[in-house]
């Protein structure tokens, strides 16, 4: 009889539990409500804003927005200075192919280069590296892949540029078509090298976790049937994780392609464009999209006219 009583006391303290009301679960669901609206108007009031700023450019060009144009500082240019001179209509001509057409450079490049290179170095730290390599590995490229961008571009500005303006490109290369273009370091390799750099440690962190997703149960099996290590991890592993590690070539390089330190680092470009004092001062500064892969740059305009 005690344990009967004992149990029905349970019971009944059990049931007046349910019917209280969990105020903290809703205060915790109001909460998250209340930050996902804030969140979303705060995305839909910056697309507005960016949409309300840029419609005159737009409106003024059309589909020709899209179209070539020639040298974006020039457009850039003309643009500054239509809005000082007093009383005159502003000038909203502009035409960002160039910008358009060196970014699918810039990016296509970079995402082909670290997808390869992240691969082969993210089935190394899994599988074949020693364990007290891979617990150093594992932290430094997880460190490395949340360095801000701008200190990337930094060190490409002032380390890699010069390197290929001075290694690279030799005397007589520069000497040939100086009459032409001035070569630099400034250039697609210059650029395409500080995007790879910035964007392979995500590349290599998404793989890992990819891989350390498969079951080691699987590879023990293709091991015992006598497959040879290195098959075993890249026809078993590599393709099972092939799921989890098809977004890296598109999420990596996302937040970083359109980054202002890689547009300035690709061709010397200031990274919002030529400011009025500048555009008073000195001529602008050379597209970032006009440069090839050896690095080249327009020569002034007096070197022209002397040439």
């Amino acid at each position: 009889m005690a344990t009967e009583g004992y149990l029905l006391d349970l019971e009944e303290e059990y049931l007046a539990a349910d019917e209280i009301p969990r105020w903290s679960d809703q205060r915790a669901e109001l909460t998250l409500g209340a930050l996902v609206v804030a969140v979303v108007g705060l995305l839909v009031a910056m697309v507005v804003f960016v949409f309300i700023r840029g419609w005159p450019s737009f409106a003024h060009n059309g589909l020709s927005w899209f179209s070539a144009g020639g040298s974006v500082d020039n457009q850039m240019q003309t643009i500054f200075q239509s809005g000082e001179t007093p009383g005159a209509q502003p000038v909203y001509t502009f035409h960002a192919w160039p910008l358009i057409w060196s970014t699918f450079l810039i990016t296509g490049g970079a995402v082909a280069i670290s997808f390869v290179s992240s691969l082969f170095v993210s089935v190394f730290i899994v599988e074949f590296a020693p364990e007290w390599m891979r617990n150093i590995l594992q932290p430094v490229v997880r460190l490395l892949a949340s360095v801000p961008s701008v200190v990337y571009g930094l060190i490409g500005v002032l380390v890699v540029v010069p390197f290929i303006g001075n290694n690279l490109i030799t005397e007589s290369s520069k000497a040939s078509v100086d009459h032409i273009i001035q070569l630099s370091g400034y250039g697609l390799i210059a650029a395409v090298l500080i995007l790879t750099v910035m964007i392979a440690p995500l590349m290599i962190s998404i793989f890992c976790d990819g891989l350390n997703a498969v079951r080691k149960s699987w590879l023990e099996g293709s091991l015992a049937a006598g497959i040879n290590r290195w098959r075993t991890f890249w026809k078993i592993a590599v393709r099972t994780a092939a799921t989890a590690t098809t977004p890296a070539p598109t999420s990596a390089p996302a937040p970083k392609a359109s980054t202002n330190a890689v547009r300035a680092a690709s061709a010397n470009a200031g990274p919002t464009g030529p400011s009025r004092v500048e555009t008073a001062s000195a001529p602008p500064s050379p597209s970032f999209a006009t440069p090839i892969a050896c690095g080249a740059r327009p020569p002034p305009a007096a070197a022209m006219l002397d040439a």
